[in-house]
């Protein structure tokens, strides 16, 4: 590994590990954290990789803070970083490497979010870039060589898609790829590659079982996000939109028109446009039909294949001013961002500016209601607690700690209903609390329980000041219905 390389990743995890510890848990994060302490095959929303690193971090380290639980996260982006250097190097030497690293570093929705925030995308893109650099080593070589290259691809294969189910887009485009590149084709008459997708469908066996003994929850759950019957042609210009503000509009830009460029450069080129493919055309095409909401970063893993392209083009460009320009203000951007949003956490300095509902409530971690739960002792030993809906779910279960059973009374509980299934405290006296205004959830769940008495709301503080009440109230002999 050269110096410069070397340098920018002991200093962009250095970076990561401090915004890290300065900030809670989001939404999702916190949802991860809580409904995967305990230990599956399978999970409802995604495949076990990210809960299984969250849950073996927190058991580690014996603790469920933030820059623990992230740990394994930013570390595994330090070696994506190195995967995509090397992805960039194949294409245009040393300095197209670097510089596809500062720029993946500097994109929002690797460097911040996928590059230390407990989600799947992590490990997946880690996984991906992997299977990537194995197969530009496989496809020229030969005998053992390449045996060993495709396995190698066929393990990354599996874990990413042990780790995130669209994993499978990207995968298609290596296929695509053989298939329309008349010097590589012979590659889909020999055994390899068809030993490195046994290996990875071995590698992402237990998902299926799992799914095969509950229903198949996760993947009807996922497959419906394609389901839909109302047709928006702007949509996927809308999609690219979003994923633009993702990347970063400038570095976006470029990257599309290499990306295009691409399936008439060299091979190494062209093998990467295909498997940016996938992910960038599918889940575009399907926001032009879906009733639901497609997320801008579900298409993340197609840019990531894109970066190197976008080296080779920044290492050619560097003598230009408006280039480094670009570059430096990219920086001063995200790590601007990342230090108010970590002071502010940290020290509220920013309290006076916050509007009525406050945004940070949902980016730090609702810790002040431990301490008055104990102090009212309304939550004794071996008491669950239950909430109505997944999200809050995860902040109240991260909030209490581990030792707290969390219910979630909805009939969309995602990964609760297995985590914490209802059954086995029916009869039981159960706590709830709820964040919602207006205090309706509670309420509406009276069916559920003899009687319900309510409590004084707590509050969710920050340094002091209250950002969110939580409802609260004592259910008496759950029905469970």
């Amino acid at each position: 590994m050269n110096r410069p390389l070397l340098i920018l990743i002991l200093v962009t995890t250095a970076a990561r590990l401090a915004f890290g510890a300065a900030i809670g848990f989001g939404v999702d994060e916190s949802y991860m954290v809580a409904a995967g302490r305990v230990l599956a095959a399978g999970y409802f929303d995604h495949p076990p990789a990210a809960w299984w690193l969250s849950h073996g971090a927190a058991v580690l380290f014996g603790t469920e803070a933030p820059v623990a639980v992230r740990l394994p996260f930013i570390l595994l982006f330090a070696l994506t970083t190195w995967l995509i250097a090397r992805l960039g190097e194949e294409l245009g030497g040393p300095r197209a490497g670097f510089w596809a690293a500062v720029t993946l570093n500097l994109s929002p929705v690797f460097g911040v979010t996928s590059g230390g925030w407990v989600l799947p995308d992590g490990p997946l893109d880690c996984a991906l870039a992997g299977a990537a650099l194995c197969l530009l080593h496989a496809v020229p070589a030969r005998g053992r060589t390449a045996a060993l290259y495709w396995a190698g691809a066929g393990l990354c294969a599996g874990l990413a898609l042990f780790s995130k189910y669209s994993a499978v887009l990207t995968i298609a485009g290596a296929f695509l790829f053989l298939l329309t590149s008349q010097q590589h084709r012979r590659w889909l008459l020999r055994w390899e590659p068809y030993a490195a997708a046994v290996l990875a469908m071995a590698v992402f066996s237990p998902v299926i079982i799992w799914n095969a003994t509950h229903g198949w929850a996760s993947f009807a759950f996922q497959g419906a996000r394609a389901g839909g019957a109302r047709f928006r042609p702007f949509a996927p210009f809308v999609t690219w939109g979003g994923e633009a503000l993702f990347v970063l509009p400038w570095l976006w830009a470029p990257m599309m028109m290499l990306w295009v460029q691409a399936f008439r450069d060299q091979w190494r080129a062209r093998l990467l446009a295909w498997l940016a493919a996938g992910p960038i055309l599918v889940f575009a095409l399907i926001s032009a039909w879906s009733s639901q909401r497609i997320l801008f970063h579900w298409a993340a893993p197609g840019y990531l294949m894109l970066f190197p392209l976008l080296g080779r083009f920044v290492a050619g460009r560097m003598s230009s001013r408006a280039m480094r320009t670009m570059l430096a203000g990219s920086a001063a951007l995200v790590l601007t961002a990342m230090t108010i949003v970590g002071v502010q956490e940290t020290t509220d300095l920013l309290e006076r500016w916050m509007p009525a509902k406050d945004p940070t409530a949902e980016g730090i971690d609702w810790t002040s209601l431990r301490e008055q739960v104990a102090v009212r002792g309304i939550l004794p030993p071996g008491m669950a607690v239950a909430v109505p809906n997944w999200r809050d779910a995860g902040k109240i279960g991260v909030a209490l700690g581990p030792g707290v059973p969390i219910l979630c009374l909805s009939l969309d509980a995602r990964q609760f209903h297995f985590a914490s299934p209802l059954a086995p405290w029916r009869g039981h006296d159960i706590l709830l609390l709820s964040p919602d205004e207006g205090n309706r959830a509670i309420p509406a769940l009276a069916s559920q329980f003899e009687r319900i008495v309510p409590m004084t709301p707590m509050a969710v503080t920050l340094h002091g000041r209250t950002v969110k009440m939580v409802n609260a109230a004592m259910g008496y002999g759950f029905r469970g219905d």
